[in-house]
């Protein structure tokens, strides 16, 4: 199954009425960003719903590492081996509450347990849990779509004059 991008592409703008920017990121922008935060929001699927749990996380390549503390996450993420693994998204923003700037990125692809030789990495040591009890589990996200958008301040005279009434 492959992943395919929707929505807007890197390079795309779009100035609002409040003086800000949206500017649409490329691929490697987005997942630089997220290098730079060590927590996101994992999206999967639990009892036929859709959940999402906070998560701390690493960037490895292109790949995004999450630690499980919640062992129901964990068995909702399980697959058999040899499947592609389970379809997830993995969100992570830095908005300032005030101004609303800042930026966001959005990761889907598929997640796999990490088991046998990628143990040894240390994934669930170097992550560390942000509330309860952790199960010492980690998952990796095969990226297959990354989108993001920062939301940056520009002049009034920057926004077109039709949009400004």
């Amino acid at each position: 199954m492959e992943l395919k991008a929707t929505g807007q592409s890197a390079g795309h703008d779009h100035v609002t009425q409040q003086g800000r920017r949206v500017r649409y990121l490329d691929r490697d922008e987005a997942l630089r960003l997220l290098a730079t935060v060590s927590m996101g929001r994992l999206v999967f699927t639990e009892r036929a719903l859709p959940a999402v749990r906070p998560v701390t996380h690493l960037v490895v390549g292109e790949d995004i590492v999450v630690r499980l503390d919640d062992r129901s996450t964990l068995t909702s993420l399980v697959t058999d081996p040899g499947t592609p693994g389970v379809v997830v998204a993995y969100e992570a923003d830095v908005i300032d509450p005030e101004s609303h700037l800042g930026w966001s990125v959005v990761v889907t692809g598929f997640a796999y347990v990490v088991a046998g030789a990628e143990e040894g990495h240390g994934y669930a040591e170097r992550l560390r849990p942000w509330a309860g009890e952790s199960t010492n589990s980690a998952v990796r996200i095969r990226p297959g779509v990354v989108n993001g958008f920062r939301l940056e301040a520009v002049s009034p005279e920057a926004v077109p004059r039709s949009e400004r009434e």
